[in-house]
């Protein structure tokens, strides 16, 4: 599963600190509102709207539904408690809110490079260095956190479907196991790729 997907759509071009700007206010915005079926409305637009900027971007209709895969079992759970507490009203707002988040997040990681990613969250962090905070280090640990939620997901996919074939689908240590060895591996392998290129955030971050 590759992050991101090359292309020249108006979404691509947009600049990443804007993407990033963009995904945090419109969250903010759907927590914010303290009316329920005005927050709802807000969410179900947002999705619509979400789904719009993939086409625009030309996202492959599987590569959008993968973003939201791994978290369905998430997303019944929630809208069943939903439900069950508060009516269907909340149910859908739970579900119409974590859902635009996880596409709004898959959108910015699909159609803006690493080194565009890391550089608008090195420029957006810089005031917090009078408290210190290097934004350099800030910023690559949440580009790289990022980054690693598609590709969680296409492991876990993977896992489940191996553990499946063996009969294993109901063992949750069979599940956890693969996955966070595969995650643990991939981890030293990016660390000695930056070692490699000699990346000095410390020097980058001044």
């Amino acid at each position: 599963m590759t992050p991101y997907v090359p292309g020249e759509s108006p979404v691509h071009r947009c600049p990443a600190g804007a993407k990033i700007f963009a995904m945090i206010a419109v969250g903010t915005v759907l927590f914010a509102l303290p009316r329920l079926d005005m927050a709802a409305v807000l969410a179900l637009a947002t999705l619509g709207l979400t789904g719009l900027l993939y086409r625009l971007a030309g996202i492959p209709g599987r590569l959008a539904l993968a973003q939201l895969r791994p978290l369905a079992w998430i997303l019944a759970v929630l809208v069943l408690v939903q439900l069950a507490l508060d009516g269907w009203l909340a149910g859908l707002l739970v579900a119409s809110r974590l859902a635009s988040l996880v596409l709004l997040a898959g959108l910015v990681t699909l159609t803006t490079r690493s080194a565009d990613l890391i550089e608008a969250l090195q420029r957006g962090l810089v005031w917090l260095k009078p408290l210190g905070v290097n934004p350099a280090k800030a910023g690559l640990a949440i580009a790289l956190t990022l980054r690693f939620i598609p590709v969680l997901a296409a492991i876990t996919a993977e896992v489940r479907e191996a553990q499946q074939a063996r009969g294993l689908e109901r063992s949750l240590v069979a599940l956890t196991v693969p996955v966070v060895v595969r995650m643990l591996k991939m981890s030293d392998d990016i660390a000695a790729a930056i070692d490699a290129r000699s990346y000095d955030p410390d020097r980058s971050g001044h």
